[in-house]
């Protein structure tokens, strides 16, 4: 099998743990070459994500590291076996390849908590309201290359219908629900969505409003497959998103997260008939904006 020329997130966070193992091992790359019987060069391929590593040496070096849980190896083991190939391929020569690392994420974790205190967050917008972020400036490219983007970020909305859906827990600021992006229509219709989608079982949605306390500046997405461990904290940025696994950073973005939960109005209830809702709470707040829009 030849070499990856442009390895994948997912590859690369492999080989990053694959690197965690022999260094807790206290093996240098000749020393954990002799352990899984393979040639040096071949431990530096893997751990730099250009090629995967079979389960019996990924093994043979999880023993040579001492106590590691039988599940993490497990995790691992899986993680070596997935091809990266699903629908987002599709657009390989299309987008760029963080797009395509974001979209195989969403796909392979059980929760998504997702924090954006300008924009209503990708996998809830209406295609309209997509176009509008596109068009007015956010994206880049030329008008062809920006529908395929929004395309490409309708189709990632599947996720959370699919067989397997994660959980995604939307945490946005009162700024993002006002009508300050597009027409009147594309925000109304914006905002009844958020309601729609809210009626979902697997999706949380919370509102932080104006009179609350001052919100924490940075959009991120906490990804968390089976083993949180293994999970990922996404930070966009402007020349392209950082990716985090190291446990410091979980740690702390979770923490983040958890703070911000308990500082949102309660999260939306669209089943909650009106005359029941007895406490400010974000529904109440996405339908007081909606209402001038109708």
């Amino acid at each position: 099998m030849g070499l990856r020329a442009n390895p994948t997130y997912r590859q690369r966070r492999f080989g990053a743990e694959v690197r965690k193992l022999r260094e807790r091992a206290g093996l240098n790359v000749g020393e954990s070459a002799d352990v899984m019987g393979m040639h040096q060069s071949h431990i530096s391929n893997v751990e730099t994500g250009r090629t995967s590593l079979s389960e019996d040496r990924l093994r043979a070096l999880a023993a040579a590291a001492g106590e590691v849980r039988e599940e993490f190896v497990r995790a691992l083991v899986e993680m070596a076996r997935a091809s990266g190939k699903g629908w987002w391929s599709a657009y390989r020569h299309d987008l760029p390849a963080p797009h395509l690392d974001f979209a195989e994420l969403e796909a392979s974790v059980e929760r998504l908590d997702a924090y954006e205190p300008l924009f209503i967050p990708g996998l809830l917008q209406t295609r309209e309201y997509a176009a509008a972020i596109h068009r007015d400036g956010y994206g880049q490219g030329s008008p062809a290359w920006q529908d395929i983007a929004v395309d490409f970020r309708m189709r990632r909305q599947k996720v959370l219908t699919e067989e397997g859906a994660p959980k995604l827990h939307v945490i946005t600021h009162e700024a993002a629900l006002r009508p300050s992006l597009g027409d009147r229509e594309v925000m109304r219709d914006q905002l009844l969505k958020l309601i729609e989608v809210s009626r979902c079982p697997n999706v949380t949605v919370q509102v932080l409003p104006f009179d609350g306390p001052v919100p924490y500046g940075t959009a991120f997405t906490l990804a968390e497959p089976s083993l949180p461990d293994l999970g990922t904290v996404i930070v966009p940025q402007v020349d392209g998103s950082l990716y985090l696994g190291d446990a410091d950073s979980l740690a702390q973005y979770n923490e983040t997260f958890a703070r911000l939960k308990r500082l949102a109005l309660p999260a939306v209830d669209a089943a909650m008939a009106p005359e029941a809702q007895v406490r400010k709470d974000s529904l109440g707040l996405i339908q007081r904006l909606l209402y001038p829009l109708l």
